[in-house]
């Protein structure tokens, strides 16, 4: 059972952007599993989840070893300085860059693992991104569109 509820706290803090243990308890009651407070506590602990600054300037449980401050720091940081534009239709979101910097910034967007994409694929000065749906899409470009 604590196997499966912490696998099961891995894959909702990588597909949801949980900031707080009763969003985390929220979630895992959502999915099945009763839990405490104290539960969720050692579990948080023994998974060795951080809380990590997001592009959107909010902050979110992650895994230590997945994404640690400084990527975001550096992906924040490295999107600013190449990224022109960031535009969407329906699920799909359309970046252009300085020419040659696209496939950087696409490593690094990929890299922090922004909730709600499914994929991304890069050119020399065209990144497009796949969303879940268009709510999704709507939230990422939102949350890069500020980052410019």
């Amino acid at each position: 059972m604590k196997s499966r509820r912490q696998a099961k706290i891995l894959e909702l803090i990588r597909e949801h952007e949980i900031n707080t243990q009763e969003g985390l308890i929220s979630k895992l009651r959502e999915n099945g599993f009763e839990v405490t407070q104290a539960t969720v506590s050692r579990d948080i602990k023994e998974l060795k989840l951080q809380k990590t600054l997001t592009a959107d300037g909010k902050y979110r449980y992650v895994a230590a070893a997945k994404t640690p401050s400084s990527l975001t720091e550096s992906f924040a940081s490295l999107f600013s300085a190449s990224v022109l534009s960031v535009d969407y239709a329906g699920n799909m979101i359309v970046i252009k860059t300085v020419s040659g910097m696209a496939q950087g910034a696409c490593a690094a967007m990929d890299a922090v693992e922004l909730s709600g994409v499914l994929g991304t694929i890069a050119g020399d000065d065209t990144i497009f991104v796949v969303a879940k749906n268009e709510g999704a899409a709507v939230s990422v470009a939102s949350r890069l569109k500020k980052l410019i």
